[in-house]
């Protein structure tokens, strides 16, 4: 296919759920230069009928890929079948977008990321707070020295709060067979993509899961985790889709000071004085660092979804660097399965994680589930062959 400056992006988007549907309204209003929406698909035909004669409709996405109508696609489906249609579309030499999780597991996403043969072929995953004016400042400040060597790390992000009804909404969602996870696969890979965006990987993960300990589901919806690194700073992951208000606040200690990220504000209490410096020199021994806090400034929000798609149709029309390449979101995939591991294990996980391992886990959890199949109707993973996902 032939693009060039000054031409159009013909999209088609693949899954019109909550996330498919807002994106399709967004580019219908305009809000992404130079791409048009041209074909949609869903495995459910009523899903597509308020989209009514504008768009070429499928109910396939093997027949959307090959059907000549798109350049590029977005995949908005069911976790498990971001793998099997994610591969069929680069196979097909059709730029890709997938959603978060890039795959369900570390396994699955290695088999997606090796399908990405052809280096003009555009692959980019909707990491969306890559875009957060306060994450970009932090990464500034960290990459550029400022902060000095990190010491520990605290995020706690509990203000994912979920219903019930959330959870009994969807057919798919909170079981191992339809969604693979709870919140760490579903709301949490934004945060853990910044995790290992900000402060890179972690050597150790040992976590604590707790399966159903807020709502009547069988993934994990309360987790708390313990990371390690390899310059032997240390990090605390919190999150639950059940604590109301909740809290999100990054806490991230270095050489030279803390800096707290949240309610939008980026605020810096710096040393004037290293505290490895000033703790090895210092003759007063209840001193401490003389500090001074900065307000960093940053507008609000920033571009999100929107600005992934524009940077994804940049990047097919003229080259523009991605601002999340999907060979990243291996990594968040990985924290994710590790600390669901270390959790069932009860044990602390070395990384990088055995992909094979963990894949044979999952699994199990499948095959040992206990859902209502023919109530919940779980169309995206047939927990006998344990679907697409696992056959790519």
């Amino acid at each position: 296919m032939e693009n060039k400056m000054n031409k159009e992006v013909r999209l088609g988007i693949i899954g019109l759920g909550g996330m498919g549907s807002e994106h399709l309204r967004n580019i219908e209003a305009g809000k992404v230069a130079k791409a048009r929406v041209t074909a949609v698909c869903d495995v459910l035909p009523e899903k597509m009928e308020k989209c009514g004669d504008k768009y070429i409709k499928f109910t396939d996405s093997a027949k959307l890929l090959r059907s000549g109508e798109v350049d590029a696609v977005i995949i908005a489906t069911p976790h498990y079948d971001h793998t099997a249609i994610g591969i069929d579309s680069l196979k097909c030499g059709i730029h890709t977008l997938v959603e978060k999780p890039i795959s369900v597991h570390k396994k699955d996403a290695e088999k997606l990321i090796a399908a990405h043969t052809d280096p003009k072929i555009v692959f980019s995953a909707m990491f969306n707070q890559r875009t957060t004016p306060q994450y970009i400042k932090l990464r500034e400040i960290i990459s550029g020295g400022m902060l000095g060597e990190i010491t520990r790390v605290n995020w706690i992000i509990t203000n994912w709060f979920r219903t019930q009804a959330y959870y009994d909404g969807g057919t798919w969602r909170a079981t191992w067979a339809g969604e693979g996870g709870g919140v760490l696969l579903n709301q949490c890979p934004h945060n853990l993509d910044l995790m290992q965006w900000l402060f890179g990987m972690p050597s150790s993960v040992t976590a604590v899961c707790s399966l159903g300990k807020h709502h009547d589901i069988e993934v994990e919806d309360d987790v708390t985790a313990f990371l390690e690194y390899p310059n032997g700073a240390t990090g605390v992951f919190i999150t639950t889709t059940g604590e109301a208000p909740g809290t999100n606040r990054l806490e991230v200690c270095g050489e030279y000071g803390k800096i707290v990220v949240e309610d939008g504000k980026v605020t810096w209490t710096r040393n004037t004085v290293g505290q490895q410096q000033f703790l090895r020199t210092s003759s007063q021994g209840f001193a401490r660092p003389d500090t001074w806090t900065i307000d960093i400034p940053c507008p609000n929000n920033g571009p999100q979804h929107i600005g992934i798609i524009q940077n994804f149709v940049n990047a097919i029309l003229n080259g523009e660097k991605l601002i999340a390449p999907a060979e990243e979101g291996i990594k968040s995939v990985e924290l994710g399965n590790a600390m669901l591991y270390s959790s069932l294990k009860k044990k602390t996980v070395e990384m990088p994680l055995d992909s094979s391992a963990y894949a044979t886990v999952l699994k199990k959890l499948i095959n040992d589930s206990k859902v209502d199949k023919k109530k919940k109707q779980i169309k995206t993973a047939d927990a006998a062959n344990m679907g697409d996902s696992f056959k790519y």
